[in-house]
């Protein structure tokens, strides 16, 4: 390795350090929204859609994709908001609808208890980061 690129390694590293983690997924806001969350985009009204815990989102046009993201997987992390409404960690979601709203004002609409998971204030919009999984 030469010596710029170890120089770049080794201020990376310290960088890290310096700054906390580095943002791997894409960046988006999010919201909640209310049930009733039947009938769905992907598949109607059938109850097994929704993976345990309600841990479910619509998305926007940008990431439905023709209805290709029925099911997709993102891990999401709350970045930042008004008063501070982000919990450490993050939540694993599944899609399984198409944001019901017009314009839809979010990039990702979560389930009210996918949004608690990474949110303390459950009427927030939030930035996030969302990585599939």
């Amino acid at each position: 390795m030469g010596r710029i690129a170890m120089a770049m390694v080794v201020f990376m590293s310290l960088m890290s350090k310096e700054m906390g983690s580095f943002v791997l997924g894409d960046v988006g806001t999010a919201s909640s929204y209310d049930p009733p969350y039947t009938p769905t985009r992907c598949n109607g009204y059938r109850a097994d859609q929704f993976p345990p815990g309600n841990l479910f989102v619509a998305v926007s046009e940008g990431l439905w994709d023709n209805g290709a993201a029925c099911k997709r997987r993102y891990r999401l992390r709350c970045l930042s908001g008004s008063n501070r409404p982000c919990k450490d960690g993050t939540v694993d979601v599944t899609v399984v609808d198409y944001c019901p709203k017009s314009p839809c004002p979010s990039t990702i609409l979560l389930s009210k208890s996918a949004f608690a998971a990474i949110s303390k204030s459950p009427s927030a919009k939030i930035n996030l980061e969302y990585i599939p999984i």
